[in-house]
């Protein structure tokens, strides 16, 4: 998100709120594992595409 122009900010817990091209998402980080299940990862890429992000 960072490399698209993104402004994230941590929320409680495990959240992590995403501000990009004034649209605004809320994530989970995941635990206790490294990596996003594919339902995150595919929420992660509607966010951008709302966002005005291109692949």
């Amino acid at each position: 998100f960072k490399a698209a122009g993104g402004e994230i900010h941590e929320g409680a817990g495990s959240r992590v709120h995403v501000v990009l091209n004034d649209e605004v998402a809320t994530f989970h980080r995941p635990h206790p594992e490294k990596e996003a299940c594919k339902g995150a990862v595919e929420s992660a890429k509607r966010f951008l595409e709302q966002a005005g992000v291109k692949p």
